[in-house]
């Protein structure tokens, strides 16, 4: 008898060894475990290896336990919130304080800013603006991006930061590997080369699942840019495939930038081992002056709760008129769900904007197969037509707004490491709803009849996704 005659029973043993892992570990998400063990069962080969890349494993866990320790201590050394809870949410209605206390009561206590704020809805201006401000950095520049491709724009902000690092502002570029697996390596030599520094923000078989999905810039401590446009051709609109990119990001002058700085600051001490949140010069005197009141929420694998998905749901909870939502994928979970249909019953104008087509495998089919239970609570549902919707927004009668990197699906509350604005401020919240109702002009309301008239291919393609995602 050779090796390859105990294969088999070798692959069956380690398959058990997981499934008893997952039965262990996984307690806290049992959909999640559910799926894991029927691809285990059902393809012990292929499924043995999706786990070794995707799947939460102990020596996983452990290194994020040890960021979320890490960064408690951090967060306890630093004297950086400057109100206590009860002072910010002074001038604030029962509505605004009922959301902005769950930020404040998070592990990383969302502090209330005031702000001058800019929404941007294309990438057009967000990059014309971002780029200026990049040229008159005079002291710092820290940027963290999911995605830089290697094509005009790419390079262009490659070299807008090679350039800054060369005149001796100090540079430090944080970028997730599998997101950024076309970002140029000759871009990232001369960056560093120029005196800039870069860093990936895990290691690989870490990084392939558990992504660094956060877009956060931060200019000299008083600019901030936030939301959900990478740094690519296609969000000007340059892909053949999708042409026209509708998109969110948000522009910060005032005090809520310390916040992204401190966010910023934890990542990247995670990830280069330096320890810079000591310095004060990250967190100057501001000198813009603002009232737009925002919180900067983040939430990731290292987090004790999920903090961006329970201020979403308290949201809706607490929506009387409307709730209007933009995501690119919605595939929200059992509790996020049932919030959507309990509104939808009571009486709430739920709209949910949806793309009408999918950037990957299953995601398309995935977020129609949880349109149908929402039609028959009453919500309303959409397709945007005109390219592709990116957008990541959810606005709760014209008053409260968030704006960020977090989609409507399990990856974004469970798996990924995301950041979001929730803002407090009704012209904001207005001038959002505006904007959803002029992009209501270029889409297709997903009708009863319309659903219930889709192909059996679809229906086919719906079934397969809806049990994947758990985990998509």
């Amino acid at each position: 008898m050779n090796f390859l005659s105990f294969l088999p029973s070798g692959i069956l043993i380690l398959n058990i060894i997981f499934i008893i892992l997952l039965i262990f570990f996984e307690r806290k998400d049992p959909t999640a475990t559910w799926a894991w063990l029927l691809i285990l069962t059902l393809i012990p080969v292929l499924g043995f290896i999706l786990y070794l890349f995707f799947g939460l494993t102990p020596k996983k866990r452990r290194v994020y336990q040890r960021k979320q320790q890490a960064d408690e201590l951090k967060n306890n050394r630093l004297k950086y919130f400057k109100r206590s809870a009860e002072e910010q949410k002074e001038g604030f209605d029962h509505l605004e304080q009922s959301i902005m206390r769950l930020g404040i009561q998070s592990d990383l206590p969302a502090e209330i800013g005031y702000n001058q704020l800019k929404i941007y809805q294309n990438g057009q201006e967000k990059f014309e603006d971002l780029f200026q401000d990049l040229k008159k950095a005079e002291k710092f520049i820290h940027a963290n991006y999911f995605i830089i491709n290697d094509d005009q724009l790419g390079n262009k902000f490659m070299r807008i930061l090679t350039d800054k690092a060369a005149e001796g502002v100090e540079v430090r570029l944080l970028y997730d590997k599998m997101g950024c697996r076309n970002l140029s390596r000759y871009a990232i030599f001369n960056l560093e080369d120029a005196g800039g520094e870069v860093v990936s923000f895990a290691p690989f078989l870490l990084d392939i699942n558990y992504r660094n999905h956060r877009k956060n810039v931060i200019i000299d401590g008083q600019i901030g840019y936030l939301g959900g446009i990478n740094i690519g051709d296609e969000y000007l609109g340059r892909s053949k495939r999708f042409g026209d990119w509708r998109d969110t990001h948000l522009k910060i002058k005032g005090e809520s930038v310390d916040s992204q700085q401190y966010r910023f600051l934890l990542d990247w001490n995670f990830a280069s081992g330096d320890d810079l949140l000591a310095e004060g010069k990250y967190f100057p005197a501001k000198k813009y002056q603002g009232k737009e009141a925002l919180q900067i929420v983040s939430s990731g694998p290292d987090s004790r709760e999920e903090e961006i998905k329970a201020m979403f749901l308290k949201m809706i909870y607490e929506a009387e008129e409307t709730i209007y939502i933009q995501t690119p994928y919605f595939i929200p979970d059992q509790s996020m769900l049932e919030a959507l249909m309990l509104a939808a019953r009571s009486g709430v104008d739920v709209k949910i904007m949806i793309p009408d087509r999918g950037d990957h495998p299953f995601v398309y089919a995935a977020n129609n197969s949880f349109v149908g239970q929402l039609l028959e609570a009453g919500a309303r549902c959409f397709h945007y037509t005109k390219g592709f919707l990116h957008s990541k927004t959810i606005c709760i009668d014209g008053r409260v707004l968030s704006i960020g990197t977090t989609n409507m699906d399990v990856r974004s509350f469970k798996l990924n490491f995301e950041i979001n604005a929730f803002i407090y401020n009704r012209e904001r919240a207005e001038y959002h709803d505006q904007l959803f109702g002029e992009d209501l002009k270029y889409s297709q309301e997903i009708t009863k009849e319309l659903y219930e008239n889709r192909g059996w291919t679809m229906k086919l393609r719906e079934s397969v996704s809806r049990l994947l995602s758990p985990i998509l």
